[in-house]
């Protein structure tokens, strides 16, 4: 990932808590039937120097055998985006030299998948995977509330992947490189006229506007 050094975001706590705020990772392969993705949605465990990642992936899934030959995958988490207008600009009035530009966070995790197909670990993955989106519900889902027979055929049209992450990169692209007005122009106007709250706050805490 192109990161220049005003986007840079290095902080591994702040890299997981990114991944576990938006953990639908976009999963890239490639092999002899080329470059393969999917949306596939992970959690992260604070285990190894970087940190684990665990997920399943449907058995008929063709990129199931890319992920079980031993190589090296790529995981993108994306966060907020949001497109800039040069009309947000301070400097856009002093000097008309602006163009148009775009906000965006997301972190990249590499690593080496590693098939986990023990009817244990899938039940595990399932569950804490269904808990970690349904905590928050007044009446939460368990995967116990399904027939037995129903989750274990369910199961058995999974495979469970864990990936032990060997490098990861985040970047916050979210105005850091423009000047100080520039960034409460640009955080005023995602706020307002862009009606991206979550994106204006970004620049805002990032750009010391808080």
């Amino acid at each position: 990932m192109y990161l220049p050094s005003a986007f840079r975001e290095d902080d591994l706590a702040v890299q997981h808590d990114f991944i576990r705020a938006h953990p639908l990772g976009v999963i890239m392969t490639s092999g002899d039937a080329g470059l393969m993705a999917n949306h596939i949605p992970c959690l992260l465990y604070p285990e190894g120097p970087h940190g684990v990642l665990r997920l399943h992936v449907a058995r008929a899934n063709p990129q199931l055998a890319q992920l079980a030959a031993g190589q090296e995958c790529l995981i993108v988490f994306h966060g907020a985006q949001a497109y800039i207008t040069p009309s947000w600009y301070a400097t856009k009035a002093e000097t008309h030299k602006v163009v148009p530009t775009w906000n965006f966070v997301a972190v990249h995790v590499w690593g080496t998948p590693v098939i986990q197909d023990d009817p244990a670990w899938l039940r595990a993955q399932l569950e804490a995977l269904t808990n970690s989106q349904e905590k928050a519900r007044t009446q939460p889902w368990s995967v116990d509330q399904a027939p037995a027979d129903f989750i274990a055929a369910q199961m058995r049209a999974i495979v469970g992947v864990e990936i032990p992450i060997s490098r990861i990169e985040g970047k916050w692209k979210v105005s850091q490189n423009r000047t100080l007005a520039d960034r409460q122009g640009v955080a005023q106007g995602l706020a307002s006229e862009g009606g991206n709250a979550v994106m204006a706050g970004l620049v805002a805490r990032r750009g010391g506007l808080d």
